[in-house]
């Protein structure tokens, strides 16, 4: 018998297949289902993620944004000289000897005679017609004019704000039916306020003093700014630049580079990764007991903030930068070497370089982590007072007693006024802006100085 014949025989006896590469088996299917289902778990974390992002983001920008906004009035003051300056000489010390108290009849003849001109008819008295304006403008008149004396037997316009009830009524926070036992406003204050709205007296616009200015006192929420607790955010920020990021990165580089692998190193290494995930306030309790209690450093000053800071900033880049190191490829270290290049000049002429990428942007997220810190703050205190002026100069700003961002949203949440609430959330505005910032400067760092190899 033949090979052929052979060959033929066997075919009929071969087992027909029970399925094709192009059609799947049960196996198959179920195994593609299994990843098809996988797939969607992820696409529905990914919503479930962007939904409460976009809620948290609209929460906060809904409730913030009306602290850009604040209610004005304006009125014409007569300043009359033989009050203020009854010599005529405009000599400064004879015009500070005026206090608020007597530039209060001033806001209250202006308010009445505001009234008049927009044929306004009402029995208030011309005391209750000024309990509109905030507490905070027979200051600023006289600070007004201490600065131009000039001004001094004129009529000038000015513009005030009003009192944090007002300007709640004119945002919808305070309601008619909700006011009846408030002792800051009433109902036929009320219905003043909206005829002077309407003769334009009185009106709501965007307030650069929130973002420029300085906190105020309890009973004078509309005067409240965080431009102060944002220059001592500053200061804390540059002192952690200056000292975390060289400490850091040299930490980082001897660690990475040139020291022993042994137990000490292990034992460094292992630290270093649990202070990394130390709670905050822990290291604001060694600040209050180092820096303050032993070291006599000034209380709530930057500096001190900026030191607290820096020690919780330091695990932080210390293994962003020791990642970045690590991802150089041993190959460019070699041929530096190969090609007669020390120890130190391989680091600094080649691996350094090529890991600075990664060091920029461990140290802005660094950074960014330190600047929405506020536990360590409170225990330094930080939020024991008002924030009211800005630092003339760099030892001033570093040393002065100040708040910062989150520790001066943190005191305003907690005041009673809801005033001050509105204003928790504008400056969270602010605080989310700076950190976006700072990351969205970390990214363009990273793409900009990053290098193939």
């Amino acid at each position: 018998m033949s090979d052929l014949t052979n060959a033929g025989a066997g075919d009929d006896a071969r087992p027909a297949l029970k399925s094709s590469i192009i059609a799947p088996d049960a196996r198959t299917k179920k195994r593609n289902a299994a990843e098809a289902r996988f797939q969607a778990y992820g696409v529905a974390a990914i919503s479930a993620g962007l939904i409460m992002l976009a809620f948290l983001v609209w929460t906060i920008v809904s409730n913030g944004a009306s602290a850009f906004q604040q209610t004005f009035v304006t009125l014409n003051v007569e300043l009359l000289e033989d009050k203020l300056d009854k010599n005529g000489n405009r000599d400064l010390d004879d015009i500070r000897k005026v206090t608020t108290f007597g530039y209060a009849p001033f806001l209250r003849t202006a308010m009445e005679n505001a009234v008049a001109e927009a044929g306004i008819a009402t029995e208030m008295k011309a005391k209750d017609m000024a309990k509109l304006l905030s507490k905070s403008a027979a200051a600023q008149l006289r600070d007004h004019v201490i600065a131009n004396p000039s001004v001094i037997g004129q009529t000038i316009t000015f513009e005030f704000l009003a009192q944090s009830r007002v300007d709640g009524y004119l945002k919808d926070r305070v309601f008619r039916e909700n006011i009846a036992e408030d002792k800051n406003i009433s109902v036929a204050q009320l219905d003043l306020v909206d005829a002077l709205v309407t003769a334009g007296v009185i009106e709501k616009r965007f307030n650069p003093a929130f973002i420029l200015g300085a906190d105020a006192s309890d009973a004078r929420p509309e005067a409240a700014g965080i431009g102060v607790a944002m220059v001592g955010s500053f200061f804390m920020m540059l002192v952690v630049l200056v000292l975390a990021l060289p400490i850091g990165v040299a930490a980082s580089i001897y660690l990475e580079e040139f020291a022993p692998k042994n137990w000490i190193t292990d034992i460094i290494e292992v630290n270093i990764s649990n202070l990394a995930a130390v709670p905050s306030i822990v290291f604001g309790i060694l600040g209050l007991a180092v820096f303050i209690n032993y070291m006599h450093l000034p209380q709530s000053a930057p500096l001190v903030g900026g030191l607290v800071l820096t020690l919780m900033t330091l695990p932080t880049i210390i293994i962003s930068t020791r990642a970045s190191l690590k991802a150089v490829p041993p190959s460019i270290r070699e041929a530096a070497l190969g090609v007669g290049a020390s120890k130190m000049q391989t680091v600094f002429h080649h691996v350094l370089p090529l890991a600075a990428p990664g060091i920029l942007t461990g140290t802005i997220i660094g950074l960014a982590q330190a600047l929405g810190e506020t536990a360590p703050l409170l225990l330094i205190g930080m939020i024991g007072f008002i924030a009211s002026n800005m630092p003339d100069s760099v030892a001033s700003g570093l040393l002065d007693p100040n708040s910062a961002m989150p520790a001066q949203i943190y005191e305003w949440a907690k005041r009673a006024d809801p005033a001050f609430y509105e204003r928790a959330w504008g400056g969270i505005i602010i605080l989310l802006i700076f950190l976006v910032t700072m990351n969205t400067l970390a990214v363009i760092l990273r793409r900009r100085f990053e290098r193939r190899w």
